[in-house]
């Protein structure tokens, strides 16, 4: 398909995007520490901008499926901000009433299927979404977020060359942020990139700065506008680096020293912030901080899901 240049978001709104889940997830760790928030969680500090581009190029009707490191794309995707803070401290939310927690969210109503521990887990049901738009004829997209390491597994490969076969419109975004879990990507995947698979699965391939919110908002709109065309499938490889430790008590000892203080000056908030100015960037950083004050405290007024309420969503 020939490339179209789509305009993309003006920066004063994609800072404001990329440091509100910077904040949000900063103020998750302070929940944890104030033990609010049980269990670990897996942030997205560095690649918010993967999100926040790709989630620009969606409609209302499409559907979006993504990783357990996904608070960064939920709020892209418009989910509440104090939903999401009581869903995480396990309160009765509207989202996922205090059932899912960080890894297992869903909002069918902002068309976000979920997030998913299981790696790779979400191409097939993604992949689901996208073989429901190819019968109904809706017009519907479906999108992926996946992480590097997800590649290498079978559903991942089955759903993809389902996708391929079909011509079914599906976008997978692979947030390659240089380490599947504590492994580095090159130790498990022999290519020189992710995306030399596609043209073996039939997809459209494009390897982009994730850490550019333009650059992953103009590749992700043209996949979306090709998928939602007829034209079939893409695969795109964002590279990331994330700043913080595949989960918030990673002790991180697998990293050589000097490459996170390397990543921070490659990072989307401060790049942005390099774009605007610090004057733009401190008002809207009070605008965040404000946000978030309100959600944390509307997060307070959600109850806990009752001792009744163990049984429901049982079928079995």
């Amino acid at each position: 398909m020939e490339e179209i240049d789509f305009p993309t978001m003006e920066p004063l709104l994609a800072y404001r995007h990329v440091r509100l889940i910077r904040r949000f997830e900063e103020r998750l760790v302070g929940l944890k520490t104030d033990g609010l928030i049980l269990g670990s969680m897996h942030l997205c500090n560095g690649q918010e901008a993967i999100p926040v581009g790709a989630c620009a190029c969606l409609e209302q009707r499409d559907a979006l499926t993504v990783t357990y490191r996904g608070h960064g794309w939920a709020i892209a995707r418009g989910l509440p901000l104090a939903q999401l803070f009581a869903e995480l401290q396990g309160r009765a939310s509207e989202l996922s009433g205090g059932l899912g927690g960080s890894p297992y969210f869903c909002s069918a109503r902002h068309g976000f299927l979920g997030e998913n521990s299981i790696v790779g887990a979400g191409v097939p049901i993604a992949m689901g979404a996208a073989l429901a738009s190819y019968f109904d004829g809706s017009g519907s997209v479906s999108l992926v977020a996946i992480g590097d390491g997800a590649l290498n597994q079978g559903a991942v490969h089955e759903g993809l060359n389902m996708a391929g076969t079909m011509r079914l419109p599906l976008v997978v975004v692979v947030e390659n942020n240089v380490y599947s879990e504590l492994t580095p990507v090159r130790d498990m995947i022999p290519t020189a990139t992710l995306v030399e698979r596609a043209p073996m699965y039939g997809m459209a391939p494009a390897t982009i700065d994730g850490n550019d919110v333009d650059a992953v908002e103009s590749a992700v709109r043209q996949a979306v506008e090709r998928a939602r065309s007829g034209g079939g499938p893409s695969l795109i490889e964002a590279h990331t680096e994330r700043l913080v430790g595949h989960y918030d008590l990673d002790p991180q000892h697998y990293r050589p020293a000097g490459e996170i203080e390397d990543a921070m000056t490659r990072e989307p908030v401060g790049r942005l912030r390099s774009v605007i100015g610090d004057a733009e960037a401190d008002r809207i950083d009070d605008e965040v901080e404000q946000e978030l004050d309100a959600a944390v405290a509307a997060s307070h007024n959600v109850p806990f899901p009752t001792t009744e309420s163990v049984t429901e969503h049982l079928y079995a």
